[in-house]
């Protein structure tokens, strides 16, 4: 159930949603019905949100100023003072945009900074997201003018581009964006996600059944994708069977791995070991009385504790140093085929030789990098979505890279957008916690890509229910709240 009951966490490409309009026409649906029933959708949503303004209506030369007309005309029959503004001329109309402009009544007005005064809202319905060139002369002049007013984007702000969230020249920043059927990876992706305000999806008659022969293949990352493959708890469990997790830990940062194990051990891992050199063992066993401290003295005898045949996963990376033992430990581990999950050092330590890691990934393994991390291994150009899915490919491994604008890639192209992440999830030690949870969801057997997604999701729910204030060692203990409202259990 990749996209969810109905499609409906699918995200659609700016070309899939042509599709799905293209698809939904040829199912009897006219357009011009499509085109009235998206204006009246944000008509409603203005009129909830807003006691009469006197407003503006810019519209576009395509369906998107189409919207537009229908807007304005809905908005006057509500009483509200509305005035339009046609880039462009009536006469250059086309198709159910021009059978909407000659139901208004009203005059239009040249498109000009002029046209603006005294407005106090002003409806962006000029391009949506299928811009594809940047924004400039007196259309930028015009849409800058908005600032000082409250802004209502029609599918997306003007200059946010659908597919990447990338600002092509400017755009404004909307308090609210009414978007149709299914919503875009461009209103999730960064900066586009903090141009859109709040983000109205709006039903306006397209029937579920025309994602069929669209197959998207990138979702917003919701529990409805993933919930069922949580990992089942049975009441003749044990601790080995509810999943054996393996942290590998290092003596100048113990504080990283320690998170680490708390995040999977809340996750609902039964038992996690941590590796650690004899010299520091002793921090580590005061850390947690519930997780077991193994030392190492070489790779050799890590080995021995991850060969164990009930070892469900292994992390490494969180404060492990860049030095060669790093490097042999992430090899060896991968040479045995347990379920990876790889992050912070035990990434940066391949730099040089990022081909070497990923010939080396045959067996199930999750990356985690954040931006900087990423660049020191894979392309750095395009979107991140496109960077991501590149990445996936070119490694062989789940890729999860990190951010407000989380992405989450599968080899197969699969990818999930997160978008639950608040600002205070940006502190020291949250990201040893995220790659704790997804390698505990990893030991009780979930697949990479649906244990990646969940624990992003899982990581940023925590943060949200905490609130400001926000530090990671937080954020293990509130996984349960977090869990229990996943899980439902008779008892």
């Amino acid at each position: 159930m990749f996209l969810g009951p109905n499609g409906e966490n699918a995200l659609l490409s700016v070309e899939e949603m042509a599709a799905a309009d293209n698809a939904a026409i040829k199912s009897g649906i006219l357009g011009e019905t499509l085109m009235e029933s998206a204006g009246a959708a944000i008509t409603d949503a203005i009129i909830d949100r807003w006691e009469p303004l006197p407003t503006v209506v810019l519209c576009g030369p395509g369906n998107n100023g189409g919207d537009g007309f229908v807007v304005a005309r809905l908005l006057k029959q509500a009483g509200w003072d509305v005035r339009l503004s046609l880039l462009g001329t009536r006469d250059k109309l086309k198709g159910d945009a021009k059978i909407h402009a000659d139901r208004w009544d009203g005059a239009i007005l040249e498109f000009s900074t002029a046209t603006l005064d005294g407005a106090q809202l002003v409806v962006d319905a000029l391009f949506g997201s299928g811009l594809s060139r940047s924004l400039d002369g007196p259309t930028k002049e015009v849409l800058t003018a908005i600032s000082s007013k409250i802004c209502v984007a029609v599918d997306t702000p003007s200059g946010v581009h659908g597919d990447t969230g990338k600002i092509l020249g400017f755009a404004p920043d909307a308090a609210l964006t009414v978007t149709f059927f299914r919503e875009k990876p461009g209103h999730l992706l960064q900066p586009g996600k903090s141009k859109c305000g709040e983000v109205v999806l709006a039903d306006i008659g397209i029937p579920a059944s025309v994602l069929t022969n669209i197959s998207p293949k990138q979702v917003r990352n919701c529990p409805e994708v993933w919930q069922n493959q949580l990992p089942i708890l049975e009441p003749g469990h044990h601790k080995y069977s509810r999943g054996y997790v393996v942290i590998s830990g290092s003596g100048d940062m113990p504080g990283a791995a320690i998170l680490a194990a708390l995040g999977a051990r809340r996750a609902g891992a039964g038992i996690v070991t941590l590796t650690v050199p004899k010299e520091s063992s002793a921090i580590y066993r005061l850390s947690q009385p519930g997780t077991l401290v193994r030392t190492v003295r070489d790779t050799g005898t890590f080995c021995e504790i991850v060969g164990d045949r009930r070892v469900g996963s292994v992390l490494l990376g969180p404060g492990h140093g860049i030095t060669v033992a790093t490097r042999e430990r992430v090899l060896a581990a991968l040479r045995l085929k347990r379920p990876t999950v790889l992050d912070a050092d035990a990434l940066t330590v391949f730099e040089e030789t990022p081909e070497l890691l990923f010939a080396s990934i045959e067996g199930p393994c999750v990356l985690t990098p954040h931006e900087g991390e990423f660049g020191m291994l894979f392309e750095a150009n395009g979107d991140k979505l496109k960077r991501a899915r590149r990445a996936a490919e070119a490694s062989g491994a789940v890729i999860l890279l990190k951010g407000s604008d989380t992405v989450i890639a599968a080899p197969d192209g699969r990818a999930a957008i997160n978008h639950n992440a608040p600002p205070w999830l940006a502190t020291a030690g949250s990201g040893d916690v995220l790659a704790g949870i997804i390698s505990g969801l990893l030991a009780q057997g979930m697949a990479p890509f649906e244990g990646a997604m969940a624990g992003a999701w899982m990581h940023g729910a925590a943060a949200a229910t905490h609130g400001p204030g926000l530090i990671a060692e937080d954020i293990p203990n509130l996984l349960p709240k977090i869990l229990k409202e996943l899980y439902i259990y008779p008892y």
